[in-house]
């Protein structure tokens, strides 16, 4: 199949389909769960995601921004259009999903003001700067001639509650994490579509911190989780804020961390994002150029 293709089905998918460990998850929290109306939540959630999994529908009317991760092999060849050709890609699977209509038209001004209103077709929500990264050259030793494409989709709730800043470390990680869990308490009561999976970069600069954030959304497990991540998610369940707000012991479903390179000085960069009950919405592919 050629790319375009591979990357509009990417993006119907990601908008779709929960991923395994996400449906996995959500069984093990309704297990946890204490509170019977926030048990019946997580009940409809999955029956919500079977359904736009069978009928190939939106999980959710914000059918979010997109955002693509290219891991790159070391002997791979990025051939001619290929940029042009995802973009395409993305298009097509917006116009096909439907996408909500939700690029502003207008010049720079015109649109942070939207004066203009919005246009009608899904297919002009321009995707986001594409991320650059190497491919894991350990978990791929002899397919290092392939790219991985990750489409993401995300949500406007979780960036309206999401923050990148910089914070004194004081040589204690622990400033960092509290920090991280101080934000997650003041701001999930008002992220609303919980259960939530945290999603946090700790880097050097705002680009690399938010940058090292979307991988952990990509690249991470709720089946494989470290120390960090189950402590977080241990300190938001005890918040007992619960599905939708409505209390329980079941707040969060798992966390991504990511941490990156950081500078020599007493500044660590935090990129941190409530995802919401729905997310992260990823769909990843191998694309081999010489296929």
């Amino acid at each position: 199949m050629d790319l375009i293709n591979l990357v509009k089905n990417a993006v119907i998918k990601a908008s779709t389909t929960f991923r395994e460990d996400q449906i996995k998850a959500y069984h093990k929290a309704i297990t946890n769960e204490v509170n019977p109306l926030a048990s019946w939540i997580l009940k409809l959630l999955i029956e919500n995601a079977q359904i736009a999994n069978e009928k190939n529908t939106p999980l959710c009317d914000d059918t979010g921004v997109p955002h693509v991760i290219l891991e790159i092999g070391e002997d791979s060849i990025i051939p001619a259009n290929f940029i042009p050709e995802i973009k395409e890609g993305i298009k097509m699977g917006l116009q096909e999903l439907p996408g909500r209509p939700m690029a502003v038209r207008g010049n720079d001004l015109e649109r942070i003001e939207q004066k203009k209103g919005l246009y009608n077709e899904p297919g002009k929500l321009i995707p986001s700067s594409f991320i650059i990264d190497q491919l894991d050259i350990e978990k791929n030793p002899n397919n290092q001639d392939k790219i991985r494409i990750h489409i993401l989709m995300l949500g406007g709730g979780p960036e309206i509650r999401a923050r990148t800043h910089s914070i004194f470390h004081k040589r204690d990680y622990n400033e960092i994490f509290e920090e991280i869990k101080k934000f997650m308490k003041l701001e999930l009561p008002k992220l609303g579509c919980t259960p939530c999976i945290p999603a946090v970069g700790v880097g050097r600069t705002h680009f690399e911190a938010t940058s090292l954030m979307l991988k952990a959304m990509a690249y991470g497990n709720l089946e494989i989780q470290s120390e960090l991540e189950r402590d977080l998610t241990k300190t938001i369940n005890s918040y007992q804020i619960g599905a939708l707000n409505l209390g329980g012991s079941v707040t969060a479903l798992g966390s991504f961390i990511n941490i990156g390179p950081q500078r020599a000085s007493g500044v660590r960069i935090l990129s941190i994002r409530p995802c919401c009950c729905v997310e992260p919405r990823v769909s990843s592919f191998d694309f081999h150029p010489h296929d």
